[in-house]
């Protein structure tokens, strides 16, 4: 079968391979890949940049959905036919404090899809049945497949965080899983909703009014931090989302978020943090880390799609397998949010 590897560390060490088509154990199931979401981690191996452990050769794709293929002779409440979103932690142990808690997104042994082991970017990939969702029947694949960002906005906004109606509440960053904060704040009923971008993010700027941003501010023009703290009394923000990539914008977090605020740092930053973390201790607030999802957070996610309370639209730009490479620098251009390949 077909299937985009990322065969090596060194930048541009990914194509379109031949490879066996996968082998089930009895506790597995055969998904058929109907729909891949591309992720900025996926652009980073592209490039051999990521800050995590590879294990190479690895065929890409943690953001799909698919049909049952096959099902294991262990495998009971699946068949074969149906439509199922699938979660991002391949491998888990199973018996450690955070898998007992139903924290197993946050396992030591954890392998995801993409990275770890085999993700779906191939006509079949394998998993286990503990990771599916049933996609509702009005969600469309190409809907589905991006169930996972949806997992990791909501779980950072409404999971992790403590939103309130009334909030002055501020994403840092338009990448997607910043939009998708972005709608999952408006779904809380915040008093004012910001969005921090900069020019290069014109055409996501733009997506951030649609997704109910009510003031975009550009950080290359005006002063963000400034911006905030004369919409807060003077204090600032009730809540930050930092969905930025880098370690660098926690420190304008810091700045803007009022006293007894929270952060919630989303984005992966491998660079050291040189500035001062005093400005939390001396204003109280709450630094959260938020990553991944668990099984009831896509429930919740699948159903909201359903109900129609998340615009997906605009990051349903759709390319053939075949045509990886022109979806992956659409999106490296910034000329798109989003990317689904369909095998």
């Amino acid at each position: 079968m077909r299937a985009l590897v990322n065969f090596a560390g060194a930048p541009g060490s990914v194509e379109l391979r031949d490879v066996p088509r996968p082998r089930i154990a009895p506790t597995e199931v055969l998904l058929r890949s109907r729909g891949i979401g591309i992720c900025g981690s996926d652009l980073h191996q592209w490039h051999g940049t990521q800050a995590w452990k590879v294990n190479w050769p690895v065929t890409l794709g943690h953001e799909f959905c698919g049909e049952v293929a096959e099902v294991g002779d262990a495998v009971q409440g699946f068949r074969v036919g149906d439509r199922v979103a699938c979660e991002t932690a391949a491998r888990i142990c199973g018996h450690c404090a955070m898998c007992r808690t139903g924290h197993y997104n946050l396992c030591p042994e954890r392998l995801g899809f993409g990275y770890g082991v085999d993700g779906a970017a191939a006509e079949y990939v394998k998993a286990e049945p503990r990771l599916l969702h049933r996609i509702p029947d009005n969600v469309t694949w190409e809907q589905a497949a991006l169930t996972e960002p949806c997992a990791v906005a909501f779980n950072a906004v409404v999971e992790k965080s403590h939103p309130r109606p009334g909030d002055l509440a501020v994403v840092l960053g338009p990448g997607p899983i910043g939009l998708l904060a972005t709608q999952m704040l408006r779904n809380t009923g915040p008093g004012r909703l910001i969005l921090v971008g900069l020019r290069r993010d014109a055409h996501r700027l733009d997506l951030a009014r649609r997704f109910g941003a009510d003031e975009v501010v550009v950080a290359d023009e005006t002063d963000a931090v400034a911006r905030v703290l004369a919409l807060g009394n003077g204090f600032g923000a009730d809540l930050v989302i930092d969905a930025v990539g880098v370690s660098a914008t926690l420190q304008q977090a810091l700045q803007m978020v009022r006293p007894e605020g929270q952060i919630t740092k989303i984005g992966w930053g491998p660079g050291p943090v040189g500035f001062s973390l005093d400005p939390l201790i001396q204003k109280a607030a709450t630094l959260q880390g938020s990553f991944s999802h668990n099984w009831s957070t896509w429930e919740r996610v699948l159903t909201l799609m359903s109900a129609g309370r998340l615009d997906l639209e605009p990051f349903l730009n759709v390319y053939p397998l075949e045509s990886w490479r022109e979806a992956f620098e659409r999106m490296d251009r910034l000329d798109v949010a989003k990317v689904v390949l369909r095998p």
